[in-house]
């Protein structure tokens, strides 16, 4: 891999900058036009409306992505991190417009993004709740939970639609295997944006087909500058602002989840400091987003998965592509050619995509000690709960409104299962074994304070794999699951008992200034 494709802070060439934001962009929006689609329908507003509010969106995205990735004083990640309207509000959106109208839902937004704005250092200070085993399980499940999604665009978009055209079968599978193929094939940089190649492709595949529209390119406006509160002065009632602010506290833990899982992919540190920052932006865009008539924002997944499977981990190619969602907004014919691309394309390709989220998150879990079956406990059950309203929707409709937020978001369910199983069987049996008990394996890596992701270990002490207890200076490693041996004793074999005779295996114990591992490498 070239250097120009390696490090957040890398510059690529012009050219590809653009590609890889487009790739991005691509990417991301029918994620962002879902959010002002469905509130349109649900609220039946008129087509001119519904044109402006694409716009919006897509222009008030461009600016959150710019402020999340380039960064002003102590507002915004510094990494590449893509922002978009999230579809937690849709739902709350659609009852506070039906109630008060459209300039309760910005007003609402607005209050929301102030909250969040405020809130961002109190909320980064419980980093220690997210050790691996609660991060790994929450992204793994923020991956599974959006394969549905992806399904639904492959036979169309259409909800009701259960079973699958022939040419959407064709467009779907053929742009999966293009993308693989690009990949395989190509190792340079033209194997990095895979997917875009594989979504252009599509689409050209499905022109025969006559699904695609570019319709809408000629009736759309070549410029065009939102004004703020288009739709009127915004008004605040306590109970939207109350659901909204509910919504935002979501979106902090998925944004929260997305910047550890960046960090771990760039090998940036991600700590108490730069959790705020990236809560302020989403926070600030998101009021900004009340003024201009747009929505709440968070982190977008799906760039997550991208930005492992092409490679490309400069913050620049998002602000690129932020820079893009700007265009689209001011130019709404650019937004019209950009939402021509066929759902089901657009479905092959977001298996890849949501897909690269649960791998990212896999590969955390990968990192905490799974032989301790208090580990495999949360996970499990968190990833079980998490796949409770995606296999059964609407299973919690009995519930009050207000819970139906919290409980129908397989992504929360995960996290707070995670946390307070974690806090159960770890965390509070560290605290039992400091009065005496057998110290558990928490699943994590030694911890200087709540950094989570730090890019770097420690170097002048022996590092254990993450998960297993510390050792005490010149013992020799123990296997997974065995007692500890007294120190200057060899190592044992599986399944044999401390305090019988040493085995002669032909190597002597380690000495105590043995040089630092890496996670997970063998003794």
């Amino acid at each position: 891999m070239s250097a120009a494709l390696t490090g957040v802070d890398e510059k690529l060439p012009p050219a590809k900058l653009v590609l890889a934001g487009a790739q991005h962009l691509l990417a991301m929006y029918a994620s962002i036009a879902a959010a002002p689609l469905v509130l349109a329908v649900a609220l039946q507003l008129p087509q001119e409306q519904v044109i402006y509010l694409l716009a919006v969106t897509a222009l008030t995205s461009g600016v959150a992505t710019i402020l999340q990735s380039v960064g002003i004083w102590n507002i915004g990640a510094r990494l590449p991190i893509v922002q978009g309207t999230t579809f937690t509000a849709v739902a709350p959106m659609i009852l506070i417009g039906g109630e008060w109208g459209l300039p309760a839902i910005f007003g609402s937004v607005i209050a929301a993004g102030l909250f969040t704005f405020i809130a961002a250092p109190f909320f980064s200070r419980v980093l220690f709740l997210f050790p691996p085993v609660v991060t790994g399980t929450t992204i793994a499940a923020i991956g599974i939970s959006l394969i549905p999604i992806a399904a639904n665009w492959m036979v169309g978009g259409d909800q009701s639609v259960t079973a699958i055209s022939g040419p959407n079968l064709l467009l779907a599978v053929s742009t999966l295997v293009i993308i693989l193929a690009v990949s395989r094939i190509f190792s340079g940089f033209l194997g990095r944006i895979a997917v875009l190649v594989g979504l252009v492709l599509g689409t050209l595949i499905a022109i025969p087909f006559g699904l695609v529209d570019f319709s809408g390119v000629g009736t759309a406006s070549v410029f065009e500058f939102p004004a703020p509160f288009a739709f009127g002065l915004p008004t605040f009632h306590f109970s939207a602002v109350l659901a909204m602010i509910i919504v935002m506290l979501i979106t902090m833990v998925e944004t929260t989840s997305d910047a550890l899982a960046i960090g771990d992919i760039t090998g940036e540190k991600v700590d108490e400091k730069r959790v705020a920052a990236t809560l302020r932006a989403d926070g600030l865009s998101t009021m900004l987003g009340g003024v201009f008539n747009s929505f709440p924002f968070t982190a977008y997944a799906q760039n997550v998965g991208l930005i492992r499977l092409s490679g490309v981990k400069s913050r620049w190619a998002i602000t690129a592509a932020g820079v893009l969602l700007v265009l689209m907004g001011l130019f709404p014919q650019i937004s019209a050619v950009v939402a021509a691309i066929p759902m089901p394309v657009l479905g092959g390709a977001a298996m890849v995509l949501f897909g690269g989220v649960a791998a990212v998150g896999i590969g955390i879990l990968g990192r905490v000690n799974l032989n301790d079956s208090r580990n495999i406990l949360i996970v499990s059950v968190s990833l079980g709960l998490a796949m409770v309203p995606v296999s059964k929707p609407g299973i919690f409709s009995g519930f009050p409104a207000s819970l139906q937020i919290v409980v129908e978001n397989s992504i929360v369910l995960a996290c707070l299962s995670a946390i307070v199983l974690n806090l159960i069987f770890n965390v509070a049996g560290r605290n039992k074994a400091g009065r005496g008990g057998d110290a558990p394996d928490t699943g994590t890596a030694p911890a200087e304070g709540p950094v989570l992701s730090t890019g770097t270990m420690p170097a002048p002490t022996s590092v254990q794999p993450a998960g297993e207890p510390a050792q005490p200076v010149g013992t020799s490693v123990q296997p997974v699951g065995e007692p500890a041996q007294p120190a200057g004793t060899s190592v044992q074999p599986v399944g044999q008992q401390a305090g019988g005779p040493a085995q002669p295996l032909g190597r002597p114990a380690q000495p105590a200034a043995q040089p630092a591992r890496s996670v997970g490498e063998p003794a």
